[in-house]
C-alpha cells in the first residue's frame, strides 16, 4: 500500500496570505481550494483535513469532485491522492465528542460519492488521526465504534418485521478504517511502542501501522532539544517493535517552519531528510507552503518524495532521557518567569485560520504551577518578535560534554540553533526577569551564530511600541518580522 512522504496540514503558522484566500483568515471555502492547490500544484499526495472547529467543511469531497472534476478523474482520491481526517479525541475533548461521531458517520457517505464519481469501490476517505493519544484505548474505541455501530448496524432491522438499514439506505463501506495515533506528551511518546503493540494486536492489523509524533507541543512543554530527543527515542522504540512483531511501522513527524517547531522549510528539506532518515511522512504546514516561492516549495516536495526512507539514527535512550528531564526542569522554570510577557504579546499576533483552536496538552496546569500559555504558534510568534528565540530556553543547564553527546543523535542541533539565534536581540533581554537574562545569555554562548540585523531592528521597534502601548505599530512590526523570518510562529 502506498504511504505518502509529504502531508499538507492546516496549521496556521504562515506570515503571508495565500493567493486564493480573499481574507487574512482562511475559512472553510479557502481550505477546499487549499487541498486542491496542494494536490495539483505543489505535488503533495496527502492533505490533512481537520474535523474540528466551526468553519470546517464536512462536504469537502463533494466540493473537490464537483469543482475539479478533470483533476480527480485522473488522480483518484483514496488511491493516488489522500484526504486524512484529524478527529477530536473525546477522552480529552469531551465537548467535541459528537464531532468525532459526525466525522466517522460521514465516511460511508463519502464512499458513496466516490463510487458514483469513479464507478469503483475506492474509499475517498479511509483514515483518521486521533490526537492526544495516551493509551491504545483511544485508538481501539474509534475503530470499534466505526466497525460495530456504523458498519455493524447495517444488517439490523429498523424495527420488528421491517427491512434492514442497508436495504433502506444502501450498504455502508469501507468496512474498517486506518486509525493513526498522534502522540503529543512525553509519557505518550516514551510508551508509544507499548500502545501501538496493544492496538495492532487487538485489531489484528496486518498491512502496516502509521504513528505520528508531535514536534510543536512537545517543544512547548519540554523545550526544543527535549522535543527532538523524545521523537528520536520514540522512533527507535517503534523500530524495535517493528522487528519484534514483523509489521511495517511508518512514522509521521509533525513539524513547522520555526526552528522551535521543527525548522522544516523548503530551504532545509535536505537537512531534515538527513536528520530524520527513518521518517516515512513529513508534514508541511502553512508557512512552508505560503511564505516561500512556489517553485522552491514544489522542488522541496519533489526532493522529499524521491528520497527513500532509510535506517534510523540510534540514540542512547538512558542519556537522552536524562537530558530531557534536565532541560525540561530548567525550561519550565524560565517559562514560568516569562509567561505574563508571552500572554500579553499574543493579542498582537494575527490569526490565519477561522477556527476553534485545538486543546493543548500543557503540563504546566497539571503540575500546579498555574501557568497558562498560548498554543505553540503564538508562543513562538511572541518570543521571536521580542528577540528571544524560545529554542534557547532551558539549555543553560547543559555542559559542553552534554552537547557533544547530543550531537551524536541530534546531528542538526548546531544548524537549528544558528537559525534560531539569528533572531536574538540581546538589547531586548532587559524586558525579561533577570534570572532569564542570565540563563539565556549563557545558553547563547554555546552556539555560533550571526544576528540578522534587520530582524534585530524590527524586534527593537516592537518592544519600544509595546512599552508605549502603540497597538497598531506593534501589529505592523510583528507581521513585518514574521515575513522576514518566513514564518509567523
Amino acid at each position: 500500500m502506498r504511504i505518502s512522504r509529504v502531508m499538507s496540514t492546516q496549521h496556521p503558522d504562515n506570515a503571508n496570505i495565500p493567493f486564493f484566500s480573499e481574507k487574512p483568515m482562511m475559512e472553510g471555502e479557502d481550505e477546499v481550494k487549499e487541498a486542491f492547490y496542494a494536490f495539483s500544484h505543489l505535488g503533495v499526495d496527502e492533505q490533512l483535513w481537520d474535523a474540528e472547529g466551526k468553519e470546517v467543511d464536512s462536504f469537502v469531497v463533494k466540493k473537490l469532485f464537483s469543482r475539479y472534476e478533470d483533476f480527480f478523474k485522473k488522480n483518484v482520491l483514496g488511491r493516488d491522492k489522500f484526504l486524512t481526517f484529524r478527529v477530536p479525541n473525546p477522552d480529552v475533548e469531551k465537548a467535541e465528542g459528537k464531532v468525532l461521531l459526525e466525522a466517522l458517520h460521514s465516511i460511508p457517505r463519502n464512499f458513496d460519492l466516490g463510487k458514483t464519481f469513479y464507478g469503483n469501490d475506492v474509499a475517498p476517505i479511509f483514515e483518521v488521526v486521533v490526537p492526544m493519544c495516551s493509551s491504545e484505548k483511544d485508538l481501539i474505541r474509534v475503530q470499534e465504534y466505526y466497525k460495530r455501530f456504523i458498519i455493524g448496524n447495517q444488517e439490523k432491522k429498523i424495527y420488528d418485521d421491517d427491512i434492514t438499514i442497508s436495504a433502506w439506505i444502501g450498504a455502508l463501506k469501507p468496512e474498517e478504517l486506518r486509525v493513526t495515533p498522534l502522540f503529543e506528551t512525553k509519557e505518550a511518546i516514551l510508551h508509544a511502542d507499548e500502545y501501538v503493540k496493544k492496538y495492532v494486536q487487538f485489531e489484528k492489523v496486518k498491512e502496516m501501522q502509521r504513528v505520528w509524533f508531535a514536534r510543536s507541543d512537545t517543544a512547548l512543554n519540554y523545550g526544543s532539544v527535549s522535543a527532538v530527543l523524545l521523537g528520536k527515542i520514540g522512533v527507535q522504540k517503534l523500530h524495535e517493535l517493528q522487528e519484534k512483531i514483523s509489521l511495517d511501522i511508518c512514522p509521521i513527524l509533525g513539524c513547522g517552519s520555526a526552528p522551535f517547531r521543527g525548522n522544516f522549510k523548503p530551504s532545509n528539506a535536505a537537512a531534515m531528510l538527513k536528520g530524520y532518515p527513518s521518517m516515512q511522512t513529513f508534514t508541511i504546514q502553512s508557512a512552508f507552503k505560503y511564505d516561500y516561492n512556489s517553485r522552491e516549495v514544489i522542488d522541496a516536495v519533489e526532493k522529499i518524495k524521491e528520497t527513500k526512507r532509510r535506517e534510523f539514527i540510534p540514540v542512547d535512550v538512558e542519556f537522552a532521557t536524562e537530558i530531557i528531564e534536565k532541560v525540561e526542569r530548567e525550561y519550565r522554570k524560565e517559562v514560568q518567569l516569562i509567561a505574563d510577557k508571552v500572554n500579553y504579546m499574543t493579542k498582537f499576533i494575527p490569526q490565519r485560520r477561522k477556527r476553534k483552536l485545538h486543546i493543548g496538552l500543557f503540563g504546566y496546569a497539571r503540575s500546579g504551577a498555574g501557568v497558562q500559555l498560548p498554543r505553540a504558534i503564538n508562543f513562538c510568534a511572541a518570543l521571536y518578535s521580542l528577540g528571544l528565540p524560545p529554542d534557547v530556553l532551558g539549555l543553560s543547564v547543559l555542559s559542553g560534554q552534554d552537547l557533544d553527546k547530543i550531537r551524536q543523535s541530534y546531528r542538526t542541533v548546531d544548524a537549528d540553533m544558528k537559525e534560531a539565534l539569528q533572531y536574538f536581540n540581546k538589547e531586548n533581554l532587559a524586558f525579561f526577569p533577570e534570572p532569564v537574562q542570565k540563563r539565556v545569555k549563557r545558553a547563547a554562548t554555546m552556539f555560533d551564530f550571526e544576528v540578522n540585523e534587520e530582524h534585530q531592528e524590527l524586534s527593537s521597534q516592537i518592544l519600544a511600541a509595546v512599552k508605549k502601548n502603540e497597538t497598531l505599530v506593534v501589529e505592523e512590526k510583528v507581521l513585518a518580522a514574521a515575513r522576514l523570518r518566513r514564518f509567523l510562529g
